[in-house]
């Protein structure tokens, strides 16, 4: 469930990463340059949010399957 969940930030950081790269473009220099670093790095952390997702749905360790369980 978590996995699930994880899609709705990392979307929200991809579209971030879209316009910060979008708006290096018609940057000069080291704004250019600065922002391109900046995009790479947001979508690094677009793809890690569902990868440690992932990793917390497929280990067990998930709040909210362990409340889904208590609650039914």
């Amino acid at each position: 469930m978590c996995l699930i969940f994880s899609f709705v930030p990392a979307t929200f950081w991809v579209v971030v990463g879209y316009f910060v790269l979008f708006s290096s473009a018609r940057a000069e220099g080291r704004v250019r340059t600065f922002g391109q670093v900046l995009a790479f790095w947001v979508f690094a952390l677009a793809v890690l949010i569902p990868v440690a997702a992932a990793y917390i749905t497929f280990a067990g360790l998930c709040p909210i399957d362990a409340l889904m369980d208590a609650a039914g």
